[in-house]
């Protein structure tokens, strides 16, 4: 097992301070390896998440090379020939479980914002102190977006949120953390075949979630409250000016479809189930307030806006990879984690094989079948 760095690096080196899991610790589980904590409705912290990769290191003896940075994996022969920084390895199968985040998804436009304003991704931003003073652009509303949106306003700063396409979700529903629903229902257990849009169910936005002690929800609503002013999608730069498409209404009134959706998807699964489960009884939430004249541009050159902090997701970095395995949109080619070339595979990626793929819980579930996958193709090579 290669890492470029330490164990479980990304935490450690490419996550903000202030950040915390989205799942409940009760279900940050890995095979044999489990939260023992006090609080199992709680959110690990950065530490908290990195002690727990550690433990589940040493405790597996899995036999992890740190400080491996791969270069370059080529075909050789019936193998394959992986150089790193610590040496080349040959290898009849190889597993890419580098995940989907490998670096910042910015748009090209970016290079047109003016030099004044001084611009970060959620991978570099750490705390608001280390940001300008002034007004702030927080672009993406997705999980990301809303948590830097909500901890900047809470410090003072004059908060605007360029909000496309995203995915609403209560913290909680009927008591229970919305994540147990989804993973009690069944939904997070949906497979990659039963999919009717894969590509697009893989492209899903994070849902605005954040894991709090209160279990708090933090919506666009909730922004709103802090004092957060809500734009549209920032579409382009032209003369220094950001220009935000319009139709935010539409936008909120699809997000809230889609969680009607998934509550009465909730409701109806539990009244079939038969489950004695304590729960509280059915909710509806208050629909997405549409502010009352969303700006459609934004002076760059004004000094209103000091910095922005770009939460517009991730996408894998394969320049590494010498195998014609990659299409052109960046993605790996795969089926379930069977990657096209034989004798590679894939794990850490969304909707690998099912929902909750790039879930710390999810993995297990892949990573056994991938591995079955992987154990028969050696055995058909004797």
């Amino acid at each position: 097992m290669l890492e470029r760095g330490e164990v479980a690096n990304s935490w450690r080196r490419e996550r903000w301070d202030s950040l915390r899991l989205l799942t409940p610790n009760w279900q940050s589980r890995l095979p044999g390896y489990g939260y023992q904590g006090p609080d199992p409705d709680g959110y690990m912290s950065l530490t908290e998440v990195t002690g727990f990769i550690e433990g589940f290191a040493a405790t597996s003896g899995a036999p992890v090379r740190t400080g491996a940075n791969v270069t370059s994996l080529q075909p050789a022969g019936d193998e394959y020939r992986v150089t790193t920084s610590l040496g080349e390895i040959r290898s009849r199968t190889v597993v890419v479980a580098t995940g989907a985040c490998n670096q910042p998804a910015v748009p090209r436009f970016a290079a047109d914002v003016p030099a004044s304003v001084e611009q970060v991704t959620a991978w570099d931003y750490r705390d608001p102190g280390k940001l300008p003073d002034g007004g702030v652009l927080v672009v993406g509303a997705s999980a990301s977006g809303v948590q830097l949106a909500a901890e900047l306003a809470r410090s003072g700063r004059p908060v605007t949120l360029a909000v496309g396409e995203h995915v609403r979700m209560p913290r909680t529903y009927r008591g229970r953390d919305v994540l147990w629903w989804m993973d009690a229902s069944g939904v997070w257990d949906q497979r990659h075949d039963e999919i009717d849009d894969l590509e697009r169910a893989r492209r899903l936005p994070s849902p605005q979630l954040v894991g709090t002690p209160e279990r708090t929800t933090l919506d666009l609503n909730a922004l709103a409250a802090l004092g957060v002013e809500l734009v549209g999608r920032w579409a382009a730069v032209r003369d220094g000016r950001a220009l935000f498409s319009g139709g935010l209404r539409n936008v909120f009134a699809l997000a809230d479809l889609k969680l009607e959706r998934l509550l009465e998807a909730f409701d109806e699964w539990h009244d079939a189930s038969g489950r004695d489960v304590e729960v509280g009884p059915a909710e509806r939430f208050a629909p997405t307030r549409v502010p009352q004249a969303a700006r459609l541009q934004l002076d760059l050159h004004g000094g209103e806006i000091r910095s922005v902090v770009w939460a517009t997701g991730y996408q894998p970095d394969y320049q590494w990879l010498d195998v014609p395995v990659v299409d052109a949109k960046g993605q790996l080619q795969h089926v379930g984690g069977v990657v096209t070339s034989p004798g590679l595979y894939a794990l850490g990626l969304p909707v690998l094989r099912r929902r909750k793929s790039t879930f710390i819980y999810g993995i297990e579930d892949d990573a056994r079948a991938v591995i079955g996958h992987l154990a028969a193709y050696l055995t058909a090579g004797r």
